[in-house]
């Protein structure tokens, strides 16, 4: 009995391991916007139509950002980061003016300033932004 549960949690060590062996997963579009939906209503207290509408803009920026990343990997290369900034820019700064048409100009420049800087990717290795 003792070796069957020592060799159940020595399994369950190792296919725990081979998980993480894997580095952290990208998060999905709709995982991405709920997070800023969360920051946004926690810190902003929009109303339901315009929290809808702020997510319309995130949703269509992360889709947009993400075609671009899957055409530079699409070399089977990790794109250099110079190049996928460049090209990204434009849907940073589309995304940024409909922002400041929703927000206003005061709640625009706290999230520029305050909150987006904590949604971004950390470390080396970039990671998941924290909720």
């Amino acid at each position: 009995m003792k070796k069957q549960l020592l060799l159940l949690v020595a399994l369950m060590m190792a296919g725990t391991a081979l998980l993480n062996a894997q580095g952290p997963q990208r998060r999905t579009v709709e995982e991405r916007v709920q997070i800023v939906h969360h920051k946004m209503d926690s810190t902003f207290k929009y109303d339901a139509a315009k929290l809808a509408k702020v997510d319309t803009v995130f949703a269509h920026y992360y889709r947009s950002t993400d075609k671009v990343r899957e055409e530079l990997m699409s070399g089977g290369e990790r794109p250099d980061m110079t190049v996928m900034r460049e090209k990204v820019q434009p849907y940073m700064e589309a995304r940024d003016k409909e922002l400041k048409v929703l927000m206003g100009d005061d709640n625009f420049k706290k999230w520029k300033e305050e909150i987006e800087p904590t949604m971004m990717r950390r470390g080396p290795g970039g990671g998941a932004p924290r909720q």
